[in-house]
């Protein structure tokens, strides 16, 4: 009965095909449970694990997770449009159709006459057209970025489409300068015991340090993301050398840690 679907695609069009088919058996009457009570809102965090799990295979360079991977969050693009065309909205042609007219529509710098020199000038184009395209103001296409966002991934893209229209530091000095004055803010706060003003700065600290890092050219989940792997690997240094002498991590002194923490800077 399902013979066909054990073959693999010999094209990319006969690869999504045989995907498709599969998911749309899984969700039939005959199909399987959870398949067919999961919802586009029951799938959200599947979608978001899938994407973080893609994103870690890239910095492990993992290139075959990273086939895997890709193919999760595949299969989640194709477990939602099978869902929009039994709700009668969309369907799989229908995403890649609009996706392609999107994508001709915003590249007029290789589908029309029309000359691009410049990455830089590639972006502002992009972010204008998409500006024109919604007809919304600055503000609202801050408001439309997705909320589920990392905060510092979003921060960050609101700091770039202000930058947009000028509303930005002079200067990488300044932007450092911020971090300075927020930081006092939030050591005065702190100081008062206000936990309201403690959230509030804290937050415009965190902001300062992400437009920094927007001046820097750096992602600062990246770079998060990296002190904590970092930290990772010096906390296990002390817990593997506690560990050696027969003692366990708790039964260290906080100095005793520290010593071993400032080693471990040699390692990692």
């Amino acid at each position: 009965m399902f013979e066909d679907l054990y073959l693999e695609g010999k094209t990319d069009e006969e690869a999504v095909k045989r995907l498709a088919k599969i998911i749309s058996i899984l969700r039939s009457e005959e199909g399987c449970p959870w398949d067919k009570a999961q919802t586009h809102e029951s799938l959200k965090p599947c979608l978001v694990e899938e994407a973080y799990e893609v994103l870690e295979a890239i910095d492990n360079k993992d290139w075959d997770n990273l086939e895997e991977e890709l193919g999760d969050v595949l299969l989640q693009v194709i477990f939602h449009s099978d869902l929009g065309k039994e709700e009668g909205k969309f369907d799989l042609k229908s995403i890649a159709n609009r996706e392609c007219e999107k994508m001709i529509r915003r590249h007029p710098h290789i589908f029309s006459n029309f000359s691009i020199d410049s990455i830089d000038t590639v972006v502002e184009k992009w972010e204008n057209m998409k500006q024109r395209e919604a007809q919304i103001s600055y503000t609202e296409s801050m408001k439309r970025i997705p909320k589920s966002l990392p905060a510092l991934r979003k921060s960050y893209k609101v700091q770039a489409k202000a930058a947009q229209v000028g509303f930005d530091w002079n200067d990488t000095d300044s932007a450092f300068e911020k971090i300075t004055e927020e930081t006092k803010e939030l050591f005065e706060a702190y100081k008062k015991s206000n936990q309201d003003s403690i959230v509030e700065e804290l937050g415009d600290l965190l902001f300062a340090v992400v437009n920094v890092a927007r001046f820097l050219q750096v992602d600062p989940e990246d770079a998060l993301n990296f002190a904590s792997q970092k930290f990772i690997r010096r906390f296990g240094f002390i817990e593997s050398s506690a560990k050696e002498e027969g003692r366990k991590l708790e039964e260290l002194t906080l100095s005793e840690m520290d010593k071993l923490w400032e080693d471990s800077k040699a390692l990692y």
